[in-house]
């Protein structure tokens, strides 16, 4: 579980036990984080005092800024309440500020009330927020009036702040434990056993009957049917089923665009394969399906063999300086499959996610255009499709649930949420279960770029207009002023939800809507199954943002080939700590800029793999190849290439159906 759920977080330990380094990684990944040191200097002569504050101080990035507290008490509340809503601040610790409000210097003070100013400022805080504390309520009661009072005093300041905070974190040797909010039960419980044999959820079983989101969804005669935005929704023909876990269910047809043939997937007798597509834990499941909670323990790549697959790159046999950026997708390659020397991914899947969202935020866009691109893409035309062929990627086609205008209300029930999530996430384990070694993750819905900004500015802090991207209408023209609705729709719903709770499946709920919620669980999903994924547009990177509330480990599966020239894409990938590999700015739809970068990306893989050692470093400097039987009884003199033989105009065949090209040998 990280800190991205909420705005303001008190983290709780005692002497030792790795709260400020929890808590300093809870924002580390913040574009730029202010640290407000409470403590006295000390006494000159406290050498030991010193050397603690220099190792704070060793600890903190060069981009974050300091700010002393320590000469006035009462200046922590005021550096809190003035913070705005793009800042982070870091508060180290509590103990400290106490200290320096007991200090003599500093009476007589009211302790009461200069708490109570701390708490309130917490509470009404705009900024992400994070404060250190010590926890010394488990002592004795100490012996002296002095001891008693910091106690005393430190103990109604922890529990005026938890009060005011979103969420509290206990750290006890180096183990987190979260006390607010309640967290569910881990997800390695052990399920209740289901009523009847029917009622189980099957993993395995792929019915062949499609399951409508309005026919899953429909209320039973003793339920009161929707009202408003929920009831004017369409629902598509083919989308996520509400009752996902409690039975079969049938998941998009794979498509294969242009019948281009899918290479079978990896034997695990093959080089390099390893278990890296095996499935790692075992799925949390209850009668009514999968159980997706924050904090959910899911499996890191593999620390140590990306970084040998990227030293090794610095031995082979290349004229050149080497790879450059492209070193990134090695290392990447590396540590997601298991090993030093990682394949080209054979088999690729794209998944489009096609939703819209009504309201402000979809200013502009054509009515019916998603569902177009959706149905061009089946058909096998358009960008997406073509280049899915040249990719030899299979290509399978989600409906997400309409989502309702996010200025007026939530976007999608919680209950929706919550069968997308799952959805998402049996598609991507249908996927490794295919043999798929690699996702793509693609969506186009009206108003998406609009909800994602929303997400992005809910769980960054991030000003809408700068994240949210020109409005381009069907004659290729900005429409300016489709682009201030939209802002004005974001800033609406975000000023609506000012209160709500920033935990992933309510942002999910009150801004993200259908497609998000279904891309998130396909991240999920991915990263249980130790699958990478190549995001590219908003949806993927608004999906890779709110999954760090539930599984941290899933942004570490994602990879992003290109910006596309999108802010909200460069922002979150900043936050993300994902670096483009390239800046090509191509704007052909979500997911096609992956596919139109994927070649790049299988040739630095194929040169890592197949180029020998350089002979300076005890490399093969011989002509023989690549060590088959293929060129035995060649000499030096042959060249490694086949001359071209005369042909006809066309293919000819000999022997067999396959086709023989001019220059091959027929032998």
């Amino acid at each position: 579980m990280s800190v991205d759920g909420w705005h303001t977080l008190l983290v709780l330990g005692g002497i030792r036990s790795g709260k400020s380094e929890i808590a300093e990684s809870l924002v580390a990944d913040a574009p730029t984080v202010r640290y407000v040191a409470t403590a006295p200097a000390g006494d000159p002569e406290d050498t030991e005092w010193a050397a603690r504050l220099a190792t704070h101080r060793a600890r903190r990035p060069g981009s974050w800024t300091t700010e002393e507290t320590a000469a006035n008490p009462g200046r922590l509340a005021e550096v809190i309440a003035a913070a705005g809503p793009n800042e982070t601040l870091l508060v180290d610790d509590l103990g400290g500020w106490v200290t320096v409000l007991l200090d003599p210097a500093h009476q007589p003070a009211d302790d009461t009330a200069t708490i109570a100013e701390l708490a309130a400022a917490v509470r009404s805080s705009t900024a992400r927020l994070v404060l250190v504390s010590p926890e010394v309520g488990l002592s004795l009661v100490p012996t002296t009036p002095l001891g008693r009072a910091f106690t005393d005093a430190l103990g109604a300041a922890n529990r005026a702040v938890a009060d005011a905070c979103d969420a509290v974190a206990l750290v006890v040797a180096g183990q987190t434990t979260w006390l607010k909010p309640a967290v569910p039960a881990p997800a390695h419980a052990v399920p209740p056993a289901a009523t009847s044999p029917e009622a189980e959820p099957s993993r395995d079983a792929v019915p062949q009957v499609a399951t409508s989101w309005a026919t899953a969804s429909r209320p039973a005669p003793d339920q009161a049917a929707p009202t408003g935005a929920a009831a004017n929704r369409t629902a598509p023909a083919q989308a996520v089923p509400a009752d996902f876990g409690a039975g079969d269910v049938t998941l998009p047809e794979v498509l294969t665009p242009a019948a281009a043939p899918v290479p079978a997937p990896a034997t695990p007798e093959a080089p390099g394969t390893g278990d890296w597509a095996a499935p790692t834990m075992a799925l949390p499941m209850i009668a009514t399906g999968l159980v997706i909670q924050p904090g959910m323990e899911l499996p890191m790549p593999d620390d140590y063999t990306g970084p040998q697959a990227v030293d090794r790159l610095a031995t082979l046999d290349l004229p050149g300086a080497g790879l450059g950026v492209l070193e990134q997708v090695v290392g990447f390659a590396a540590a997601t499959q298991g090993t030093s020397m990682p394949r080209p991914w054979d088999s690729v899947r794209v998944l489009l996610i096609q939703g819209d969202h009504e309201g402000g935020v979809s200013a502009g866009a054509p009515a019916g255009e998603s569902a177009r691109r959706a149905r061009q893409a089946r058909a096998g035309r358009g960008a997406l499709a073509r280049l899915a062929a040249e990719n030899r990627a299979d290509l399978q086609i989600v409906e997400a649930p309409t989502s309702a205008p996010i200025e007026d209300g939530p976007a999608l029930p919680g209950d929706d949420v919550e069968a997308a999530l799952r959805y998402g996430w049996r598609l991507a384990e249908q996927a490794a279960d295919a043999g798929v070694q690699l996702l793509v993750l693609a969506a186009c819905g009206a108003g998406a770029e609009a909800a994602a900004a929303a997400v992005l500015a809910a769980t960054a802090g991030a000003e809408p207009p700068t994240v949210l991207g020109r409005v381009i209408n069907e004659q290729g023209e900005i429409d300016d002023a489709a682009w201030m609705v939209r802002c004005a729709a974001v800033r609406d719903a975000l000023h609506r939800t000012r209160r709500s709770s920033r935990e992933a499946k309510d942002i999910l709920a009150e801004l993200g809507g259908g497609d998000i919620a279904l891309a998130t669980g396909v991240l999920l999903g991915a990263t249980a199954r130790k699958v990478p994924v190549l995001l590219d547009g908003p949806v993927g990177t608004a999906a890779a943002m709110v999954s760090r509330d539930l599984a941290g480990q899933a942004r570490h599966w994602c990879l992003l080939p290109d910006h596309g020239g999108r802010p909200g894409v460069r922002l979150a990938a900043d936050v993300l700590g994902l670096t483009p590999l390239v800046d090509l700015r191509l704007d052909l739809g979500e997911g096609a800029t992956a596919l139109a970068a994927l070649p790049l990306l299988r040739s630095a893989l194929t040169l890592a793999a197949t180029l020998p050692v350089h002979p300076s470093l005890g490399g093969d400097d011989s002509d023989a190849g690549t060590g088959d039987d293929s060129d035995a009884g060649r000499t030096d003199d042959e060249p490694d290439f086949a001359e071209p033989e005369p042909a006809g105009p066309g293919p000819t065949t000999i022997g067999s159906d396959e086709p023989v090209s001019p220059g091959r040998r027929a032998d």
